[in-house]
């Protein structure tokens, strides 16, 4: 527990400092874009409908949605620039979460500017024209002052809301304390999941505080509360700017998945590079389609996916070819369409696997995917969040007419627990985890061959195809790992007792695959 919280201690500097950027970042430019429209909307009763309509239709959009949704718009983007000026547009990370945290924010702020300046007593309008006031001067000498306390209620309930918000910008890239929150889900780590909540929720009730100082300040013509607020936030900004700047401008960017095994890889590379004097920072929880286009698109420098992710996934092909007529096929492919370079296997494979309780499997005599077919009509199928849209599952089913009373998606480690305790008779499993040993678990046999190999393999974005340091340093890892090795890490991570970080789980890898000594 004390190792954990250590952990999460660490690197609170840096998530805390990128999320306070991005969600001041997103309020400013949210505000800069809703007031005037606020404004406008509240002179113009055509223009109202329109514009609250709008935002109300941005706010329906589940947060982590809408954050998604902006990255492949930001990519497309990307190559239009490319093409037409010769420098892209930044897709992964601070830009997609500011856009649609911006919009997030936009709704409250919008409708309380508008419900501030129809507030205002007609009378006291009466009064302004009677003194010969034009509407500009009307409008800053009256009408905002007296509704800037309406107007400052939606702007506090949007901070909070984007503070909030901004721990979902994980997923594309961005770090937040939202990292805390995804990795610890993942890891089965509750102190930094806790920790994650626990510093948003802080962070959330400190912001709102000082606007509310800023607003009794404005209420009371009090400029001390006014500066002090301000500075605040100042100051905050400045705090946040400052870890971030720590990092290596020429730092190698790690991509990572949202699972153990790519925690544990992701910091085994890092290890590697840091032995040959090269920085490295890392874009992690990202999910299969985002980090592959991130590498083709040089957001990031490497990463380990699986060949059957790719040659299902990017490649869209069906069949299933001898291991090293793939790899081979795959590597020509990639060079060819988004000059990726498959720079070689890891050692260990990490297949999808349809996998049951040992016990359960031996009483319903299932031992293969066609035993399963038969028992399939009476059993509930759990797979984690990719899964059930991934052409392995369209292919399984092809293949043996797989048909599940029931099927629920899991993040990967609730769907380990979701077996366990029965809530679920069969999973989507990973070969290399090391909980099918530790829950006594059996993988089903694939007799028609329906799932590719999913032999573990480093990829190289295409600005680092002809790096030689950077292939130095990762070169020990080309057929480092073995299987064995592989679930043991994995294990250290997801046991219940004496878990390790990702990072003393890779210290333990590297020893073992004798990474250290090289």
């Amino acid at each position: 527990m004390n190792a954990q919280f250590a952990a999460a201690l660490a690197v609170l500097p840096e998530y805390l400092g990128a999320h306070v950027l991005l969600s001041l970042a997103a309020i400013a430019l949210g505000a800069a874009a809703s007031l005037p429209l606020g404004v406008l909307a509240a002179r113009n009763g055509r223009l109202r409908g329109p514009v609250l309509a709008f935002a109300s239709l941005a706010q329906t959009i589940p947060a982590l949605a809408l954050v998604a949704l902006f990255y492949p718009l930001l990519l497309a983007l990307s190559g239009l620039t490319r093409e037409a000026f010769g420098f892209a547009t930044p897709a992964l990370g601070f830009l997609p979460a500011l856009l649609a945290l911006a919009l997030y924010a936009m709704l409250p702020i919008l409708r309380n500017t508008v419900a501030g300046l129809d507030g205002v007593d007609p009378a006291i309008l009466e009064a302004a024209d009677a003194v010969g006031m034009t509407a500009t001067q009307k409008l800053w000498r009256v009408q905002l002052p007296l509704a800037a306390p309406v107007v400052m209620a939606g702007l506090r309930t949007a901070m909070v809301w984007t503070i909030g918000g901004a721990t979902l910008a994980t997923p594309v890239g961005q770090t937040s304390l939202g990292n805390y929150i995804f990795s610890g889900l993942q890891t089965e780590n509750w102190v930094s999941v806790l920790f994650g909540c626990f510093a948003s929720a802080a962070l959330a009730l400190i912001a709102d505080q000082l606007l509310g100082l800023i607003e009794r300040g404005a209420a009371r013509r009090d400029g001390r509360r006014i500066a002090l607020g301000a500075g605040a936030f100042a100051a905050a900004a400045l705090a946040a700017l400052a870890p971030l700047g720590a990092h290596a401008t020429g730092a190698y960017v790690i991509g990572a998945k949202n699972f153990s095994e790519q925690y544990i890889l992701a910091d085994l590379i890092a290890r590697e590079l840091r032995a040959h004097g090269l920085a490295s920072a890392r874009r992690e929880g990202l999910g299969s389609a985002v980090v592959y286009r991130a590498l083709a698109a040089d957001d990031i420098d490497a990463y380990v996916d699986y060949s059957g992710t790719i040659w299902t996934n990017v490649m869209k092909r069906a069949d299933n070819p001898p291991r090293e007529k793939m790899l081979d096929e795959m590597k020509a492919w990639l060079a060819a369409h988004d000059r990726v370079t498959l720079f070689g296997a890891l050692g260990f494979e990490n297949a999808y696997a349809f996998a049951m309780k040992k016990s359960r499997a031996q009483q319903l005599h299932v031992a293969t995917l066609d035993d399963l077919s038969r028992a399939a009509p009476d059993l509930v199928l759990g797979a984690d969040l990719e899964f059930l849209s991934r052409p392995e599952w369209t292919a399984a089913q092809k293949a043996y007419a797989l048909r599940f009373r029931d099927a629920r998606a899991f993040n990967p480690t609730f769907m380990y627990r979701a077996l366990v305790d029965g809530s679920v008779d069969v999973i989507s499993a990973f070969s290399s985890d090391g909980r099918i040993l530790a829950d006594d678990l059996v993988t089903l046999a694939d007799p028609r061959g329906a799932l590719p190999h999913y032999d573990a393999i480093l990829l190289l974005a295409p600005r680092r195809a002809g790096d030689q340091k950077l292939r130095s340093a990762l070169e020990p890892l080309i057929g480092a790992i073995d299987l064995d090795r592989m679930r043991r890490a994995n294990l250290e991570v997801d046991r219940d007792k004496d878990k390790l970080t990702p990072a003393e789980a890779a210290a333990r890898l590297a020893d073992g695959a004798g990474l250290a000594k090289r």
